[in-house]
């Protein structure tokens, strides 16, 4: 359950209960003054080389095991390791396209390149430059590509401009989702090889040639570690559940939250990021698991922050949206997943209220 007030109240009544933005001054400006001071901006270097060093040795790990196992369908037992490896290789890249690994923008590009492009098939300049424009206006329906129209829609104004098939995935895309998160990897894949197209001279060269070594390098530890069939049913489970582990991950952390009044206020830095984020609380196994950006409200405050300070910043910006009066909603990992689905389902109910 929420431990916070209003975290619980639907998008009206949250905005109801806010106290008004200051007409003069920065709101964000202190808080910043202040994680600055504690040296939470600071990089951690060494951190981040333990474990892209342990990730590694994961994932050689993992493949000396299905040459070992190959031979025996007990090697799908290794496919959910990997899923989750895999997941962690993600993470590693998300923090390379925010600067937070190193001080040099060419390593940081070259971390990514290598964890996004190389291990997992996923372009990290297609992903950087969208993940980026979610970062400026989180939850905006005009200008986050997180909230586009696409298989998914996240306003009444969306839904009603859906007909046929996409309409029937509208009317049921809460029961949906989590089912649908089993594909996200492999259109991740097929979105960063799309984008080349859009890409010019060397950029288009190095990110492609990245991708074509990615697939060339898991085909062929496919098919000289197990039979052609075997190694079908492990590519897609591995590939599903890393889907599904990128979802789990990345769904808590918006959606269901509020979005921007297009013709409304105009929100400051903090407002803008702190109202249409959601932390997700749940100790050490729950920060594991979410790679570190359950604290999402920090995350999107301070997208350079490198991940182990984040819960660090956590006291911080609560006691700052506190004496605002700025609700700071944080939650539990099943409600997070509850509040997303109840959104999605309220979004499709008057498609389905058409059909009744």
């Amino acid at each position: 359950m929420p431990t916070t007030d209003e975290t619980a109240l639907p998008h009206p009544a949250r905005t109801a209960a806010r106290q008004p933005a200051p007409e003069t001054g920065s709101e964000f400006a202190p808080l910043l003054r202040d994680i600055r001071e504690q040296g939470l901006l600071n990089r951690r270097t060494g951190w981040y080389a333990r474990v892209i060093a342990a990730n590694a040795l994961g994932l050689a790990a993992v493949v000396t095991g299905m040459a070992i196992t190959g031979d025996s369908w007990w090697v799908l037992v290794l496919a959910p390791v990997l899923a989750v490896l895999c997941a962690r290789t993600a993470f590693i890249g998300h923090d390379a396209g925010h600067a937070q690994i190193s001080g040099s923008r060419a390593t940081n590009r070259r971390i990514g390149l290598v964890h996004g492009n190389l291990l997992l098939g996923m372009s990290h300049g297609w992903w950087n430059d969208k993940h980026n424009r979610h970062h400026a206006n989180p939850n905006h329906i005009d200008k986050d590509p997180d909230v586009a129209a696409d298989v998914l829609v996240f306003t009444g104004e969306q839904a009603a401009a859906r007909t046929g098939f996409r309409g029937l995935l509208t009317r049921h895309q809460a029961w949906l989702f989590f089912p649908l998160t089993l594909l996200e990897g492999i259109a991740l894949k097929l979105h960063g090889f799309r984008d080349l197209r859009r890409r010019t001279g060397r950029e288009r060269l190095v990110e492609g040639t990245l991708l074509t070594a990615h697939v060339a390098g898991y085909l062929t530890v496919l098919l000289t570690t197990m039979p052609p069939a075997r190694a079908l049913v492990f590519a897609l489970l591995h590939q599903a559940l890393f889907g599904l582990h990128l979802g789990m991950a990345f769904a808590p952390n918006h959606k269901g939250m509020d979005m921007p009044d297009l013709g409304g206020e105009k929100w400051g830095h903090l407002r803008r990021q702190v109202l249409t984020s959601r932390n997700v609380e749940g100790g050490v196994l729950t920060d594991w698991f979410l790679g570190g950006l359950n604290y999402q409200i920090e995350h999107h405050l301070f997208p350079g922050m490198p991940r182990p300070h984040l819960r660090l910043a956590r006291p911080m910006v609560k006691a700052h949206c506190r004496d605002l009066g700025l609700p700071y909603t944080e939650t539990g990992l099943v409600d997070s997943y509850r509040q997303v689905l109840r959104h999605l389902h309220e979004v499709g109910e008057p498609l389905r209220a058409d059909i009744g």
